[in-house]
């Protein structure tokens, strides 16, 4: 038996969560960056619609969220990016077409092409 919603009861935001996903991308503008592929972290954050049916641990009714990981390598796939941000919103594109998903959340770093900066970020971000 499925419980019933109580009334008055706060709003229950449901998110599924990539982090540090690193992969070999060709991206860059610079031709130190344009040489070989290098390391890029990607963090995705999905905010689930709630039209989507909480799953109660039925896999059946979950959101399959493989498509993030095999969509990004899919999009890396033999292409290169001169900017994060061209890369961000390509994922942000795959992640929103997904049906149940009402807002993403990307990031992407190169950990390696400054190494004196601790962060070199591109981020979107849409509903």
């Amino acid at each position: 038996m499925t419980p019933k919603k109580k009334k008055n009861a706060p709003a229950l935001t449901r998110r599924i969560m990539l982090e540090d996903f690193r992969l070999p991308v060709s991206i860059g503008i610079h031709d130190f960056e344009r040489s070989a592929p290098q390391m890029v972290i990607v963090n995705v954050t999905l905010e689930l619609s709630d039209a989507m049916p909480d799953p109660r641990d039925r896999i059946e009714d979950a959101l399959d969220y493989d498509f993030i990981r095999a969509g990004i390598m899919a999009i890396i796939k033999n292409r290169h990016f001169n900017l994060q941000e061209t890369l961000c919103q390509e994922i942000l594109e795959l992640c929103l077409a997904r049906g149940g998903v009402q807002r993403v959340k990307v990031s992407t770093r190169k950990p390696c092409v400054l190494p004196s900066s601790e962060r070199n970020i591109g981020s979107t971000e849409r509903s």
